[in-house]
């Protein structure tokens, strides 16, 4: 009950409750962006060089890890498939770059291979994945 010689109180806007629910708008929106990075192909431990440069278009990544396990994209392909495997992926895809990310330690001789079965593919460009230094 309000006694008679009490001053009315001017009404008030409370903005922190207003601020938390803004808070915690932006904080949603900045997790999801995180899970909207695209990443491709298999971890493998490449090898670094000097002059690398970050290819911006889009690409079709043939993936060789450390078990000598080679997939196409995120699909594992075989050796004797691989050129056809490419080459249907090229068909749907609007690009004409294909990446080999091949682990520092898979022999040298595997690699030649595949690089070989991709070069019979005509009008492709090829990329050998690395870290910089």
């Amino acid at each position: 009950m309000r006694l008679p010689d009490e001053p009315d109180r001017p009404p008030q806007i409370n903005i922190v409750p207003m601020i938390d629910v803004i808070f915690a708008i932006l904080v949603y929106f900045i997790v999801s962006s995180l899970f909207l990075t695209r990443s491709e192909g298999l971890p493998v431990n490449l090898p670094q060089a000097e002059t690398v440069q970050r290819q911006e278009s889009k690409q079709i990544t043939v993936s060789l890890d450390s078990e000598g396990t080679l997939t196409v994209g995120d699909r594992p392909t075989g050796l004797s498939q691989l050129k056809t495997e490419v080459e249907n992926l090229l068909k749907t895809e609007q690009t004409q770059v294909v990446v080999i990310s091949a682990d520092k330690v898979v022999d040298h001789g595997d690699v030649v291979d595949v690089l070989d079965q991709l070069r019979q593919i005509p009008q492709i460009q090829l990329a050998i994945a690395a870290k910089k230094k």
